[in-house]
């Protein structure tokens, strides 16, 4: 009599590891952080973000085992792309207004852009390849998950395309729930009106391309807390936020929102801090006054618009 063979390794896992194989240069040891980063992203998030009572002894490891590594390495002409690479180059976002993150959630066939590297200005991981971009995961946030006392809701994250989607809902069924495109663009539009920050994520080990949008805030959201800490883990929209005089009454709503402390109100106007603005839109959507608009700022590089993004490859 014949037994059912049970197999303990999820389809999804399976998918994650045939698809990592099929990239040149994509290493076992990419394909197990990966799975690791994918499988328990609460406590890589926590100990990432220094919430963890293990973080402080886990970075003091991971710096000795690098300095250790990359003379090394060095040294018999080996090369490991991950070696003497910052946290930020290997896990990364691009700030995207509303309208660009909306962009994300909808398109309805597979998409292969890669190296992209005017959008997403970082050696590693600025591809966009969307396999099945239709299925689409709304993730409890890890960041939020990770801190005492976080912003609601919870359920912000969203988790684009395959393997990804499948991944995190069979190895998180508590925790997500497939959604639509209209459900994804809804999460995006009540957290915009919450003054909360899109970013489209990468990271390398998530096959070295797009994966995810966070919709977060300053006080739980880990890269702003980065990058407000100098570890440029944020590329700009490709925009910043100007203010029109003849409209601003100086009421210092925009202020209120700004997640990148970017604005403030002088002499009766808003006043924006260019450097430290990140496009991302959120006082342009939160003036009363309308006198908030976004401009395009070559120097911060290009927008991530992935529908100008098709057509241009679609023309080339």
């Amino acid at each position: 009599m014949s037994q059912k063979r049970i197999s303990i390794v999820q389809p999804s896992t399976k998918e994650f590891i045939r698809e990592g194989r099929n990239i040149p240069g994509y290493r076992l040891f990419d394909i197990l952080h990966g799975y690791v980063y994918a499988r328990w992203p609460y406590l890589y998030i926590s100990l990432g973000k220094g919430e963890h009572r293990f973080s402080p002894a886990l970075e003091k490891l991971y710096g000795s085992i690098n300095r250790l590594l990359l003379p090394l390495l060095k040294s018999n002409g080996s090369e490991n792309k991950s070696a003497g690479k910052t946290f930020a180059e290997t896990y990364h976002g691009k700030v995207v207004p509303l309208e660009a993150a909306q962009q994300l959630v909808s398109i309805q066939e597979d998409v292969r852009l890669e190296n992209l590297e005017q959008i997403i200005p970082y050696d590693k991981a600025r591809d966009i390849v969307l396999n099945n971009p239709g299925h689409i995961v709304a993730l409890e946030c890890p960041c939020r998950a990770a801190k005492e006392n976080a912003c609601g809701p919870m359920d912000v994250c969203l988790i684009v395309g395959e393997p990804f989607a499948s991944f995190v809902k069979e190895h998180h069924p508590n925790r997500s729930e497939w959604i639509d495109s209209e459900g994804a663009i809804d999460i995006l539009r009540a957290e915009e009106e919450r003054g909360h920050v899109h970013h489209a994520f990468f990271k390398d080990a998530m096959l070295g391309r797009f994966y995810a949008i966070c919709n977060c805030c300053a006080c739980c959201c880990g890269a702003i807390g980065a990058q407000r800490r100098g570890t440029p883990m944020l590329a700009s929209s490709g925009f910043v936020s100007m203010v029109d005089e003849e409209l601003c009454i100086g009421c210092g709503d925009c202020n209120d929102y700004c997640q990148f402390f970017a604005l403030t109100v002088n002499n009766g106007y808003a006043s924006i801090d260019q450097s430290s603005c990140m496009g991302c839109g959120v006082c342009v959507s939160h003036c009363p006054q309308d006198a908030l608009t976004l401009s395009l700022d070559p120097s911060k590089g290009e927008p991530l618009e992935i529908l100008n993004l098709l057509n241009s490859a679609a023309i080339n």
